[in-house]
């Protein structure tokens, strides 16, 4: 017999799995001798009121044999011997257009600026102690790209991008949790993510797949109009039938290069704003109406937007890759600039919680960079960075202020303790932001304290710049055979692009691009 339940209960039952066990066989009463197997289909949390529930649809199987729903198997072809794809970037878009090649019989050749996940750490404790950026091997260049360092969220609204539920799938294969493929807001952690790309690494190079680390792009392989490869800063040359380019949205050098050669871009809105600072504990107060949350219950994040005006103009100013029980990391990518950005470890068991607060920039905002053409907004944004660094004092110990302070416009006397490990520096933070957007959050922040009653409080700091929310450059392709309109066999990939914010829909829109590859040119 197979019977479903849909299941409200409360923590301590529905995040234990013996406890979980238990409470099904009471309610089916399991006779003696039968056999019993749980699989749960979804768990959300629902904080609407102070007895905090967990949504548990489930489905029980008695005396039956269970089927093992998961449909991926990790590819057992051997492609060494194939065509050759180029793929310029080892980030999500890059790593799994690199399997769905392989399952199409297509060899891939990964070229990748940074270091593999392992050596990649020296670089971030590097920028964490000492404040120095290599500009190759940082947290957003690298194995894995931004997603291996930054967190591991893996919720997505992009369910018309592509198959979600493959993505989870191919990551439960190469080691994430199962626990992914139910829970409403699945995440890995930073922890957990290393050890998962090695393993993706190693089913690229078991099926006879290249991947070539500290190997940055500087020129490509044009002819008739054709791209067929890429030319690195070793003087090594890849050829293929054809580029993947999957960068990552703060690869400046390539969209500086394909500006160059007169391949096609243009300036793409973005966000900018701060990384707010809370106590993981005051947060988790705020939602589930209690002081403590108890043994069950993960930490808690929140998702807030807000319309505010200045000039006349409204625009949205919203929270951005909350990270509970997280830390505020350095994520610039050159000397020079301040760049925030947050992850949390599998347990999310940090002190602190923090998310990205920013106000929606678009071409109303650089108009003074105009000259730059199609890199406008980039120069916006690097400008932006370039101040912080400077007014916080020339290195990556990043400009903070108390929130309430922030929003009085008066500089902080002391700053609260911070995840932030290079350091802060008081610093009033309209001196940093462009005044539509330092304006725009004070407005914001104020909302955010209504609806969050306690959130709005100088026990709070916001620390800046949150800046690469997205990528400030568009690579323009067709709709449906993501090749560029203008450049053929190029192929503009994931965040880099301007296609995906994200994980999982980096990860569908680097499947997506290998098909149409495999499709036109295999």
């Amino acid at each position: 017999m197979i019977k479903d339940f849909t299941l409200v209960l409360k923590p301590e039952i529905a995040f234990d799995e013996d406890a979980l066990h238990h409470h099904i066989k009471r309610l089916i009463k399991q006779s003696e001798g039968e056999t019993f197997f749980l699989k749960l289909q979804k768990r959300s949390i629902d904080a609407r009121s102070k007895d905090v529930k967990v949504n548990t649809p489930a489905r029980a199987y008695i005396n039956e044999t269970f089927q093992d729903d998961i449909s991926y198997k990790i590819p057992q072809k051997d492609v060494s011997a194939s065509k050759k794809a180029i793929i310029v970037g080892a980030g999500p878009a890059g790593l799994f257009a690199a399997l769905r090649l392989i399952e199409l019989g297509i060899k891939p050749i990964i070229i990748e600026r940074g270091k593999n996940v392992k050596d990649r750490r020296r670089d971030l404790a590097a920028i964490n102690k000492e404040h120095i950026v290599n500009p190759d091997s940082n947290y957003c260049f690298g194995e894995g790209g931004a997603g291996t360092y930054s967190d591991g969220k893996l919720y997505t609204r992009s369910d018309k991008r592509g198959n979600i539920r493959r993505i989870l799938e191919i990551l439960v294969a190469h080691g994430a949790p199962k626990d992914i493929l139910v829970d409403a807001h699945p995440h890995i952690g930073t922890n957990k993510l290393p050890r998962l790309i090695e393993e993706i690494r190693n089913t690229i190079l078991n099926a006879g797949g290249e991947i070539h680390f500290n190997e940055c792009v500087v020129d490509f392989l044009i002819k008739n109009n054709e791209i067929n490869g890429c030319v690195t800063a070793s003087g090594k040359e890849f050829t293929g039938e054809g580029v993947i380019l999957a960068t990552g949205h703060s690869a400046r050098d390539i969209f500086y290069l394909l500006d160059k050669k007169k391949i096609a871009i243009e300036a793409k809105p973005f966000a900018l704003g701060v990384r707010a600072e809370h106590s993981q504990q005051l947060i988790d107060s705020i939602q589930y109406h209690c002081e403590n949350r108890g043994d069950y219950l993960p930490a808690s994040s929140y998702s807030l937007v807000a319309q505010v005006p200045y000039n006349g103009v409204e625009k949205g100013v919203f929270s951005f890759c909350m990270c509970p029980g997280g830390i505020i990391a350095p994520c610039a990518t050159e000397e020079g600039e301040v760049v925030v950005n947050g992850w949390s470890p599998s347990k999310r068991n940090n002190y602190w919680a923090c998310s990205g607060i920013v106000v929606a920039v678009d071409e109303q905002d650089w108009q003074k960079y105009t000259n730059h053409g199609a890199l406008a907004a980039l120069e916006y944004q690097k400008e932006v960075e370039q101040k912080a660094c400077k007014l916080a004092g020339g290195n990556q110990t990043a400009p903070a202020q108390r929130l309430v302070d922030f929003t009085l416009g008066k500089v902080s006397q002391s700053l609260p303790e911070s995840s932030y490990q290079p350091g802060l520096k008081s610093v009033s933070m309209e001196t940093v932001l462009p005044a539509p957007i330092s304006q725009r959050l004070k407005g914001g922040f104020k909302a955010f304290g209504d609806k969050m009653k306690g959130y709005f409080t100088n026990e709070a700091q916001i620390v800046g710049v949150e800046s690469r929310t997205s990528s400030p450059v568009r690579i323009p392709r067709d709709k449906e055979t993501c090749e560029h309109i203008q450049m053929k066999r190029l192929f503009p990939c994931g965040e880099g692009a301007g296609y995906a914010g994200g994980i999982v829909s980096a990860a569908m829109d680097g499947e997506r691009c290998a098909e149409n590859f495999a499709k036109l040119y295999a």
